[in-house]
């Protein structure tokens, strides 16, 4: 009985240090959590994104959850997550969009010593800023270039264009002496049709709104500029960009106004394509033409509890050893938005590369206006009226005009 008594006895002692050491055990906090929204959904650019990510877990014994966006919904997404208060710490955004975020109060503001706004090209840094502040950090920029099938060129007896003239003409022989389209002109494609028609406009001396934010669209340039599309597109084939580039890498058509994937897509669907990129032409043969310049940036949540992880984020991603890397294994990407780094050999191995590394030395970006998906609308809209045979460019640009004025007052 004594024994049994001794026993209990002992179990209970032996029970209360294990509370009281138990209880007095110290647990190591938890790693801190990023969240990470991004545009780089295809399986390679994620693999690349991924290894990046992970070296920025190791140095700073974080985590960070990625999540991929498509351009076509991302930014549906992202305005239904700051409304309903569940927004990422940092956010990838296109250049485009920037200014709308900004102005609504959404984005956390970063200090001038964080932007460092003398490392960044000069024309990549406008869509950060709103009214003097910086919301935003460059990451990486683009443009588009003349695609040329030089045997179809051949066929059809014709020069590679310098003028914008040229090229009419270039295209209009393609498409009388050989069975493929001269020209492929994009139409009702949303966010990627103003990306055609706004370098012929740049190029031909006009603009959609002048540096008071005012609207100019309706000019003679800008008349010139839809008149020559509408030319190009009735000796071509008018489709959606990814039906263009697929047309192209077939050898279908024989100019195509297109983007850095495209020189990948050849490579991996068409390697023996006898095919040349080139600046766009101009107006005249001494002064290539504007293209289309858009930039990703990266920019924090203000309601964040993470602002200093976010910060060193986005610091660490566009620290050139990482953005190098990212644009010399994903072609797409580009190059780095950073001076130090953008004229880097290992981003121009390839011929067509170079290309597109002298073409962002005459390339622009869209006007930094927050309703400017509101003013894309509109423009593309009246594009494609006259595409169609809807109305000519003279009306179309008229009727234009008058409606992006009426939103701009309503702002």
């Amino acid at each position: 009985m004594r024994h049994s008594i001794r026993m209990l006895h002992t179990a209970i002692v032996l029970v209360a240090v294990a509370i009281l050491f138990g209880g007095c055990t110290r647990h190591e906090p938890s790693e801190p959590v990023l969240r990470v929204w991004h545009f780089w959904s295809a399986p390679h650019h994620i693999r690349v994104l991924q290894s990046l990510v992970a070296e920025f877990e190791h140095r700073r014994h974080c985590r960070v959850e990625l999540t991929p966006l498509s351009w076509s919904e991302g930014k549906t997404k992202l305005m239904a997550a700051f409304s309903s208060g569940t927004a990422p710490d940092v956010l990838e955004l296109g250049s485009d969009w920037i200014a709308q975020f900004s102005s609504s109060g959404v984005l956390a503001e970063l200090p001038p010593q964080t932007v460092q706004p003398e490392r960044w090209l000069d024309w990549a840094l406008p869509p950060c800023r709103w009214k003097g502040r910086y919301y935003a950090m460059p990451w990486v920029v683009d443009t588009r270039v003349l695609f040329v099938n030089t045997a179809l060129l051949g066929k059809a007896g014709a020069a590679l264009p310098t003028t914008l003239d040229e090229l009419l003409q270039a295209s209009i022989a393609v498409q009388e002496r050989t069975d493929a389209a001269g020209f492929g002109a994009t139409g009702a494609d949303e966010h990627r049709l103003y990306k055609k028609i706004l370098p012929l406009m740049w190029t031909l001396g006009g603009d959609v709104l002048d540096s008071n934010g005012q609207c100019i669209l309706y000019s003679e340039p800008n008349i010139r500029a839809l008149e020559l599309y509408a030319a190009l597109s009735q000796n071509g084939i008018i489709d959606t960009q990814k039906q263009l580039d697929a047309a192209f890498v077939r050898g279908t058509v024989a100019f195509w106004n297109s983007g850095s994937w495209l020189i990948e897509k050849i490579e991996h669907e068409n390697p023996s394509l006898p095919f040349r990129a080139v600046v766009l032409p101009g107006r005249e043969r001494a002064t290539p033409g504007i293209s289309f310049a858009g930039g990703e940036y990266w920019a924090i949540a203000r309601a964040t509890s993470n602002s200093e992880l976010a910060r060193a984020f986005i610091e660490f991603m566009t620290d050139r050893p990482q953005v190098v890397r990212l644009c010399s294994q994903i072609a797409e990407a580009g190059f780095p938005a950073r001076r130090d780094c953008f004229a880097d050999t290992s981003l121009t191995r390839h011929p067509a590369k170079r290309v597109f590394a002298e073409q962002l030395r005459w390339a622009r970006m869209t006007p930094v206006h927050p309703r400017w998906l509101d003013i894309e609308r509109i423009l593309e809209a009246a594009v494609v009226d006259v595409l169609y045979g809807r109305s000519d460019a003279r009306t179309s640009l008229r009727a234009a005009h008058a409606k992006i004025v009426a939103l701009l007052n309503e702002a």
